[in-house]
């Protein structure tokens, strides 16, 4: 039985990170045998049959395609046994259990990692019977233990890596334009101040990108083309609005998980969903599909203090990103009076192949309207 990668990933490169089992190891049924990982999530590969792990293709750090056999499941120990070499078998002495092979012999992944930090596999000890990227990364964290004097060096996760690939990537394919808006969150708060306490009862944290989430599916129907994607021969638009929100991991770097058909979701069930997708997130539990198939994004920056962030970077291949600033009370002119309003700047950026300024502004128009008129 092959240990198959995932036949649909969201557009980026994965590696593997670790396998959960060693050859020879006994395996049950939906038992997780390799956990991969890409710029947005780990995946854990689960056995689709018992036995016992025969065969590992593929090593920690090497990259995968879609559909790549990473290993194989035989069904019963002796299988398994054949493949070991017999003790004694042979007048050639065999290889020590923690010899390294050779730079030819090595995956692909490993190979790449030694030259990213001018490391041979002579300079790395094993952990064990094979070199491993996990050994690649102690060593070079234990050679940059002395570097210049006030310099640290943090060898780069698969996770940075592949956020830089996407980040170089959409900024090289799509000229980036940003509108920006002033929106007065009056309404929403009393909403909520009125409102949270019913929700906390259910379960649910009341936040205020629920409301955002709610007022871009209402933004949509006034510039259809933000929900949608660039091709080359044609623009396609979406009738699902799959809404994915960045979710910070600390140093670990940002997540989107998704909404998918927020269209379709009252404003209690969005913030149930938002409170499920975070709390998966920085448990490290998020699915594959939880961070598939968005049609645009929401950057939350404001929570971390910044008035306006611009461009955001968007999420390729989707065609616009929000962001909402930092709330904070200021002094507004209200029917020729100055009042003091809660109040945040809120940005779309577009990918100007697909969108044009008209339908840019009348997207955050209709946006800053459904917050301020919110009931």
């Amino acid at each position: 039985m092959d240990i198959v990668a995932p036949a649909e990933q969201e557009g980026t490169k994965a590696v593997i990170k670790t396998w959960l089992k060693k050859v020879g190891d006994p395996v049950r049924l939906n038992d997780p045998v390799v956990e991969l990982e890409t710029d947005k999530v780990a995946v854990e590969i689960a056995a689709e049959a018992s036995g016992v792990l025969s065969e590992i293709l593929l090593e920690s750090g090497a990259e995968v395609e879609p559909g790549t056999v990473l290993g194989r499941i035989s069904e019963s120990a002796g299988a398994a046994a054949e493949k070991a070499p017999k003790p004694g078998a042979g007048n050639a002495p065999g290889p020590s259990a923690h010899a390294k092979p050779s730079g030819e012999q090595l995956p692909p992944g490993i190979r790449r990692l030694l030259e990213e930090h001018g490391l041979s596999a002579a300079d790395v000890p094993a952990s064990g019977a094979r070199l491993t990227r996990e050994d690649i990364l102690a060593e070079a964290a234990r050679r940059a233990k002395a570097p210049a004097a006030g310099v640290r060096r943090i060898p780069h996760d698969t996770m940075r890596k592949r956020i830089a690939e996407h980040m170089t990537h959409s900024v090289t394919v799509a000229p980036h334009v940003t509108a920006v808006f002033e929106a007065d969150f009056t309404a929403i708060a009393a909403h909520r101040a009125a409102h949270k306490d019913a929700f906390a009862k259910d379960g649910v944290n009341l936040t205020y990108t629920a409301y955002f989430v709610a007022a871009s599916v209402a933004a949509m129907k006034a510039a259809p083309a933000v929900n949608g994607r660039w091709f080359d021969d044609r623009i396609e638009i979406y009738d699902d609005v799959n809404i994915g929100v960045g979710t910070a991991l600390g140093e670990k770097g940002l997540i989107v998980p998704v909404i998918h058909r927020a269209q379709t979701l009252s404003l209690a069930e969005i913030a149930r969903r938002l409170q499920e997708l975070t709390e998966k997130a920085r448990a490290g539990k998020l699915a594959q599909a939880d961070v598939q198939g968005g049609t645009f994004s929401i950057s939350n920056h404001g929570v971390s203090g910044s008035l306006v962030a611009a461009p955001i970077i968007i999420n390729q291949p989707q065609s616009a990103i929000l962001g909402v600033g930092k709330l904070e009370k200021r002094a507004v002119v209200r029917n020729d009076k100055i009042e003091i309003r809660p109040m945040a700047y809120v940005t779309l950026t577009i990918d100007h192949r697909a969108i044009d300024a008209f339908q840019t502004n009348a997207w955050l128009t209709k946006f800053v309207e459904t917050l301020e008129s919110w009931k």
